[in-house]
């Protein structure tokens, strides 16, 4: 591999997303730019480099080994890049994906990074449910979300990385005059024979609705057949209070007019929370992201495992 007197570090951010993608076409969503430019930069690296960097084919894109020697340069210029912008206000804000906006693990995290890194900025975002905003990550579009890591494809797995925050009590939504409203806590066996709203036919939430469905086999409780997907706060009240069905939700779940909230018990069934993100990700902020996690779940006591908690295996393995 020759070495050019420069290289255009926009140059090396396009090699370095495609090798993460492996795919020009995600690479080129990613980094907001026409697939033709991102592969007319790719070109001009290799011959800049007199190095070809990439094996092309009509099925899938791989490293050459002159490609998997230039990674962890390529990494570190661009991280160094991305410390100097930020050192003189430059830093693009890191997007963190807080699910909705009264989701109060995530928004507690958020608020802790910031007081971490006040000079860096750290924006919300709200894009209802994990497996949604996974693809947000992957083409750059968010950095970060929160959700339940096990319950995501293996492929989008593959390409993410997560940190647990929280084992979140669950709970169900009740109408006031259901027959278990008056109750301070819902043994789950009480639930049979119900059938319960757990995000079935949402294509943003289905590891919400994998975990309903883990919860619920071999009790007798049913989930509830698609309902029209809404938009926004209000309309997700307007249409539950229509149906009335008894909605799965987590202990901090957000108030709904003529609706209460019980903890589920007997077991305790638990959500996993964990921070995600996409693998190779470098912004200045995200450290305090992290660290805020780690922090804040220490000392809300988040990830002690209560008694007579519940949870699946997949997600107990994970971790």
């Amino acid at each position: 591999m020759s070495a050019p007197s420069h290289l255009d570090p926009r140059l090396l951010r396009a090699f370095l997303t495609v090798a993460e993608e492996l795919h020009f076409t995600r690479a080129a969503a990613r980094l907001y730019v026409a697939q033709q430019a991102l592969s007319r930069d790719v070109r001009r690296l290799e011959r800049e480099l007199g190095a070809e960097l990439f094996v092309r084919s009509t099925r899938q894109v791989t490293l050459t080994a002159d490609g998997e020697r230039l990674l962890p340069y390529a990494r570190r210029v661009l991280e160094a890049q991305d410390e100097l912008l930020g050192a003189f206000g430059q830093t693009r804000p890191l997007l963190v994906d807080l699910n909705f906006r009264d989701a109060v693990t995530a928004r507690r995290v958020l608020h802790r990074a910031r007081e971490l890194a006040p000079e860096h900025e750290l924006m919300a975002r709200y894009e209802s449910g994990l497996t949604g905003a996974a693809e947000e990550l992957l083409a750059g579009r968010l950095d970060a979300s929160f959700g339940r890591y096990a319950g995501l494809d293996p492929v989008l797995r593959g390409r993410l990385e997560h940190q647990l925050v929280r084992y979140e009590p669950m709970a169900v939504v009740l109408p006031e005059d259901h027959r278990l409203a008056a109750t301070e806590a819902v043994p789950l066996a009480e639930l049979a024979g119900e059938t319960v709203y757990a995000g079935a036919g949402n294509p943003r939430t289905p590891e919400w609705t994998d975990l309903a469905r883990l919860l619920f086999a071999g009790r007798g409780i049913e989930i509830a057949p698609p309902a029209p997907l809404a938009v926004g706060e209000e309309e997700f009240e307007r249409i539950m209070s229509k149906m009335r069905n008894p909605i799965l939700a987590v202990v901090d779940f957000p108030a709904m007019p003529g609706r209460v909230l019980r903890p589920l018990t007997e077991p305790v069934p638990l959500s996993p929370v964990s921070l995600v993100w996409r693998k190779g990700l470098a912004h200045p902020a995200f450290d305090a992201l992290r660290r805020a996690a780690g922090e804040v779940a220490a000392g809300e006591g988040w990830l002690r495992w209560p008694d007579g908690g519940w949870m699946p295996a997949v997600d107990v393995e994970m971790g």
